[in-house]
């Protein structure tokens, strides 16, 4: 049963990211070890949504580490732990609640040990800079405390590069870019604390090659040079080579032509969704303090206030008018959503 539950929610939210996004890029997954325990560790710009698009694109049934803020409420706790989400507890959550990480890093260390993938975001924190974040140590105490109880398994690391087009915007692009595994066992050195610098060191390097990666210096301008020469965020090699030539080596996109056309569709599938539309641009969005979680919020409400409304005008439709009528209305937004998004 947990297996089919957990392959239904992702199907579903496959369907959900379809209609959400209007391409999302997906480079070297081939690169993730089947059949060996695998730590995924990825940037943190967007979110809820950064560890739906791994879990859902990586080719492999994985366990989560999740603030331990978004499990407070009893029906949510037990929903998030159903889909192997495992909350992970920071200094804000209070000095004396982080004892309870002990158990978390033990639940990791079995679940490696049986060789499944654990995926978890190294910065500790998300920000929607384009940019690596000093990494946290929190990774590496369960890649040496899995080494120390099992000094013979295989854990392979494998960096995963977040990229969106524009986070806060829907629709948005985005890739992930999956690098080359890395055995964990080759960072196992004499001093715990030495194998901690040298893993946090090249884990960083990795994903500032995997995502676009500006400079703590002067970012605002460099931002702005790069939004102004409109180039690919989705490709990170050429945003940043771009950045290390002094932007005399860059790439752009092409210019959109069909904008109107799309603010268009845009605009009829908000007329034919306008309660949902309502109560995310006046009840819920205005209530989001923090913009990294704008598209997780808009993304949920996709995926359960959109279809609620859908079906509930359907029956009544059927009910009232006709079926043909109801499939026609559920054909109409299907393909006015498609082209919104898409186009």
């Amino acid at each position: 049963m947990k297996k089919l539950w957990l392959h239904s929610v992702r199907t579903y939210i496959r369907i959900g990211m379809f209609f959400y996004f209007k391409n999302i890029e997906i480079h070297g997954v081939d690169n993730v070890p089947k059949n060996k325990a695998v730590l995924l560790l990825g940037n943190h710009q967007n979110a809820l949504l950064d560890a739906l698009l791994i879990g859902t694109k990586c080719g492999r049934s994985a366990y989560f580490l999740t603030r331990a803020a978004v499990f407070k409420k009893p029906f949510v706790s037990k929903l998030l732990k159903s889909l192997q989400m495992l909350p992970v507890y920071r200094i804000r959550d209070g000095w004396s609640s982080l004892s309870n990480n002990n158990a978390i890093f033990e639940t990791c260390t079995k679940v490696l040990s049986k060789n499944e993938a654990v995926v978890i975001f190294p910065e500790g924190n998300h920000n929607l800079e384009r940019r690596v974040r000093p990494l946290s140590k929190g990774f590496t105490r369960i890649v040496f405390d899995a080494l120390e109880t099992y000094p013979e398994l295989d854990i392979q690391l494998v960096p995963v590069g977040l990229n969106f087009e524009d986070a806060s915007q829907f629709p948005d692009s985005a890739s992930l870019h999956f690098g080359k595994a890395i055995s964990a066992q080759s960072f196992v050195l004499d001093t715990r604390n030495e194998s901690v610098v040298n893993l946090k060191e090249r884990i960083k390097n990795e994903l500032s090659e995997l995502t676009t990666h500006i400079p703590e210096d002067n970012y605002d301008d460099t931002l702005s040079r790069l939004d102004a020469l409109n180039v690919n965020y989705l490709n990170p090699k050429e945003v940043n080579a771009c950045i290390q030539s002094n932007f005399k080596n860059c790439s752009v996109k092409p210019k959109k032509e069909n904008y109107f056309v799309k603010q268009l569709f845009k605009t009829l599938l908000i007329i034919t969704i306008f309660i949902p539309y309502l109560i995310w641009e006046f009840l819920v969005k205005p209530k989001i303090k923090e913009p990294e979680f704008i598209a997780t919020f808009r993304f949920a409400m996709a995926l359960t206030l959109v279809p609620t409304y859908l079906i509930i005008v359907i029956l009544t439709l059927s009910l009232f008018v006709s079926l043909s009528i109801s499939l026609i209305y559920l054909m109409a937004v299907i393909i006015i959503a498609l082209l919104a998004v898409k186009l």
